[in-house]
């Protein structure tokens, strides 16, 4: 009898103690870690200056208006920027409908942004892994910037003033930081938005 009632002592205690320690203390403790670095744990949220949220920087999101700079092209979903969805096309590079579906896609952006084909570059017509990269680089981006000027209105020079300070400096797979320059497209077109 004494020996049960030890046993199911010992148990109501750990379980007691197990529920405390990790139903209450490790949840609080990973809730005050993330209040630390309450941007990261938020979802990286873009906010304007009326304090709506403009989306995630972590998250392209569609162009469909004009004015605005594009993203890469997006393999996430059906109709692509599915955040639910993230995924790449799993397509080979030596895939003919891929090749025609990249020429097709060079061809649209060089209409759109007045250039030539030659000068479009590969992130303009080629999703990312995730299909949902918010990051182009730095001469998309400028590529872009006469077109959004135009359409906004806005002298290019200021354009070019928010591209930079929107651009980030991309880090290799070695951990180096001479990858070249990146722009946050969301992050870019939330300042747009802003500045309007």
């Amino acid at each position: 009898m004494n020996k049960n009632f030890r046993l199911i002592s010992t148990t109501i205690k750990a379980y007691l103690l197990l529920t405390v320690v990790l139903g209450l203390l490790y949840p609080a403790a990973i809730w005050a870690v993330g209040r630390i670095w309450s941007d990261n744990a938020d979802g990286s949220l873009i906010y304007n200056s009326k304090g709506e949220i403009q989306g995630s920087e972590l998250i392209a999101q569609e162009v469909t208006k004009p004015g605005f700079f594009y993203p890469r092209p997006s393999a996430a979903g059906d109709n692509g920027y599915d955040a639910m969805s993230s995924s790449a096309s799993n397509v080979s590079p030596c895939n003919k409908e891929f090749q025609a579906e990249i020429e097709q896609r060079r061809k649209g952006v060089a209409a759109r942004e007045g250039v030539n084909p030659q000068q479009v570059p590969i992130e303009a017509v080629t999703a990312s892994g995730s299909g949902l990269d918010p990051h182009i680089s730095q001469k998309y981006a400028e590529l872009q910037a006469p077109r959004v000027a135009k359409e906004r209105n806005l002298p290019q020079a200021e354009v070019e003033r928010l591209i930079s300070e929107n651009s980030e400096n991309a880090i290799t797979e070695q951990g180096s930081q001479d990858g070249g320059r990146l722009v946050n497209v969301v992050k870019l077109n939330a300042a747009l938005t802003d500045g309007q």
